[in-house]
């Protein structure tokens, strides 16, 4: 972020308060912030707080005549390094869609020829209304990046899709959106599996793993920092979608697979995602104790990893993941030939891996095995990115 220079307009909702921790971090990470505040905007944040906060000037009206002379609003709108609309409203994406400027910020992002990324915020059914989807729909094709909204408790008692995302994923959306289109991994489509599958037994049970898709989260933020294309296929986590990635979301294995297939052609797969080996046909009630323990009949689940190395659109780098407890490096090499993958991550999950927020990994590759020192996910998961951004030639 240093050296970056956001210009944040600042739309008219309850959420408006939060833009406020955004131009905090912002600043706390390095980068300058202009803010415009909208007529409803001030109804809910003043401009001296966001002048405060950001240390500037805070532009609120378009024909203020000291302003225009000091600094037009064509030119403030291009001096920025990204344009960011947080909390997005309806009426202003559906003005931003319509290409309306009837205000400052409006008439900011239609003369802008920089980036723009909209955090919307709304009431669930403002969100889900035919309307707000066509807008919505409109602005990506016209390569806006609007974030999906949180789910949850609203001001207005409502529950669901439509809060405004938490700052600090708006900010790494910030991050992913400044990687230059030149970046290592830009024009590159990678897919990433992460977190557990699970595989039900009754309508309410499941056979499940420890995982808990920090790994493959990291994995798929990292590569997005380096301006890849990333597909998300995520098992069943509570984990916040990584900025820049497109999250699809599956239980079963099966699911999984499905996912992967209808997500290629790619040019990197990075298969972390701790994939339940047996299924077993699922019983239509609920299994009662008091019939005693229940004989389950296994079938084996299908080998994404082994499958996707064998077939026609099989992308140039493929990894696999081996989570072992014993002889970690020998299993995972053996592992590697028998899939036919390119790498293996390999490591040993005997411990606190599985939930832990740290990472000891083992690098197995046709060349040889690097093995890496202990370290956060986040770190593990930037050195392998940078080794993919290496292997595709970024």
């Amino acid at each position: 972020m240093r050296g970056k220079h956001i210009l944040l307009i600042v739309g008219g909702g309850i959420a408006a308060y939060k833009a406020c921790e955004l131009v905090r971090l912002i600043r706390k990470a390095g980068g300058e912030v202009t803010c415009v505040l909208t007529e409803g905007g001030q109804q809910f944040v003043t401009a001296m707080t966001l002048a405060a906060l950001s240390e500037n000037k805070v532009y609120t009206s378009l024909f203020d005549l000291k302003d225009e002379v000091e600094m037009g609003h064509i030119q403030l709108s291009r001096a920025a390094d990204l344009v960011v609309v947080c909390p997005a409203t309806a009426d202003l994406m559906a003005k931003m869609a319509a290409g309306i400027a009837d205000d400052l910020a409006t008439t900011l992002l239609l003369a802008t020829d920089k980036k723009v990324l909209a955090a919307p915020a709304m009431n669930v059914r403002m969100w889900q209304h035919e309307a707000t989807k066509r807008n919505v729909a409109l602005l990506r094709r016209d390569s806006v990046t609007v974030l999906e909204p949180d789910e949850g408790e609203m001001a207005c008692g409502e529950y669901g899709p439509g809060r405004l995302p938490e700052p600090e994923v708006i900010l790494e959306a910030i991050k992913v959106s400044l990687v230059p289109t030149n970046g290592r991994l830009a024009w590159k489509h990678v897919i990433v599996t992460a977190g557990p599958t699970h595989e039900p037994i009754d309508p309410v049970r499941v056979i499940a793993n420890r995982s808990s898709g920090k790994q493959g989260f990291a994995i798929a933020e990292a590569l997005a920092t380096l301006g890849a294309k990333v597909t998300l296929v995520a098992g069943p986590v509570s984990l916040a979608t990584p900025a820049g990635a497109d999250r699809i979301d599956v239980e079963t294995a099966r699911e999984m697979e499905a996912a992967v297939s209808a997500a290629l052609p790619a040019d990197a797969a990075v298969l972390v995602a701790a994939v339940a080996d047996w299924r077993v046909d699922p019983a239509p009630i609920k299994l009662k104790k008091g019939d005693g323990p229940p004989t389950l009949s296994w079938g084996p689940n299908p080998d994404i990893l082994a499958g996707l190395a064998k077939s026609a659109s099989r992308p140039r780098l493929l990894i696999g993941f081996a989570a072992e407890t014993e002889n970690v490096v020998e299993t995972a090499s053996a592992k590697r030939v028998r899939k036919g993958c390119d790498w293996i991550v390999a490591n040993d999950v005997s411990g606190d891996v599985m939930g832990g927020d740290s990472n000891t990994v083992h690098l197995i590759t046709g060349e040889g095995t690097e093995s890496w020192e202990r370290a956060p996910k986040e770190e593990v998961a930037r050195r392998l990115a940078a080794r993919i951004a290496d292997e595709l030639g970024g």
